[in-house]
């Protein structure tokens, strides 16, 4: 497996950018009355807070992540679905905050039984009546909510697919928990992205991005955490036509490209070994090159979320990749 290479003078010039972006976007809540009242725009709608939120509840990881990376669990009073794992780092500040449904969305009223001041997800269905209620309904009863500005309910309103974006992100969780870690973050993005791109560990690689087994595979599109990363270690998405952040695939599309990397999501609903011994006992997908050479790249499925934990996902790519032969 090959080490990213240090590259000392970038980062210290991907630090002082970072520091420039953040400013540019609103500034580090750092400084100022950590009181004052709260407004931004997501998804076409604003988000109002009298003061950071002090019973936030979070309805997918991506959302709990980016909020225990704010150190944000003494302001939180509820969680839900998990996709695989808690990252290592947040573990401890996740056990302080209790757990509405470990393994999906948890009802509207498990929801409000907490009195909860800001709603978080990462997918607009969130907010749907099988789980939180409507984005409109919880304003009518004075909470505010924020869905991850690449998963709006309206598409026209999503955020364009860049890592500036994910920084946006990141710094609207900062404002809404008043925490300086929102900076840190950023800094240390920019900082390691700038490695990963350097380092091009996935140049000249075509990658399938397999999500989950289906009649037709389910697969990272051009418009999400998954391109993203592809983009960042330089190889190329056999699926770069499909557009959306996921989205199903064709088997015929995959045996046609025959990649050179077949990255596999490892979740709770559909484990990474799990479908590694699909393709290897599938007739014709055993025969593909990667499958032959055991060309894989496992990664969590919250490492493909945009968030704080995408760049742990993106340097986890790369250094696998940097130990796969073409």
């Amino acid at each position: 497996m090959r080490t990213l290479v240090s590259r000392r003078a970038l980062s210290t010039v991907a630090v002082v950018t970072a520091a420039l972006t953040l400013t540019a976007c609103g500034g580090s809540p750092d400084s100022g009355d950590s009181t004052a009242a709260i407004s931004l725009q997501n998804c076409g709608r604003t988000v109002t807070l009298d003061g950071p939120a002090q019973r936030a509840v979070t309805l997918n990881q991506g959302a709990t992540e980016s909020a225990l990376a704010m150190g944000a669990q003494e302001q939180m009073v509820g969680t839900a679905y998990l996709d695989d794992t808690i990252a290592p780092q947040w573990q401890d500040a996740y056990a302080q905050v209790p757990v509405l449904n470990e393994s999906g969305y948890p009802s509207r009223e498990a929801v409000l039984e907490t009195k909860p001041d800001l709603v978080l997800a990462s997918y607009a269905t969130a907010f749907d009546e099988k789980a939180a209620g409507s984005q409109d309904s919880l304003a009518d009863l004075g909470i505010a909510s924020y869905v991850s500005p690449f998963a709006c309910a309206d598409k026209s309103q999503r955020a364009p697919v860049s890592w500036e974006s994910v920084q946006n992100e990141i710094a609207d969780y900062g404002r809404m928990f008043h925490s300086g870690d929102a900076a840190r973050k950023n800094t240390e993005l920019r900082s390691i992205l700038e490695e990963i791109r350097w380092n091009k560990a996935g140049n000249g690689k075509s990658v399938f991005w397999y999500d989950s087994k289906t009649d037709t595979p389910y697969v990272g599109g051009n418009a999400g955490g998954p391109q993203l990363i592809i983009d960042a270690v330089g190889a190329t998405n056999v699926f770069a036509d499909l557009n959306g952040a996921w989205g199903a695939g064709s088997w015929e599309t995959v045996l046609r490209a025959d990649p050179d990397v077949i990255v596999l999501v490892d979740a709770s609903w559909d484990t990474a070994e799990s479908k590694k011994q699909f393709l290897k006992n599938d007739p014709a997908l055993r025969d593909l090159a990667a499958v032959r050479d055991d060309a894989f790249v496992v990664i969590p499925f919250s490492e493909g979320t945009p968030g704080p934990r995408l760049i742990d996902g993106a340097r986890s790519v790369a250094e696998q990749l940097g130990g796969i032969r073409k």
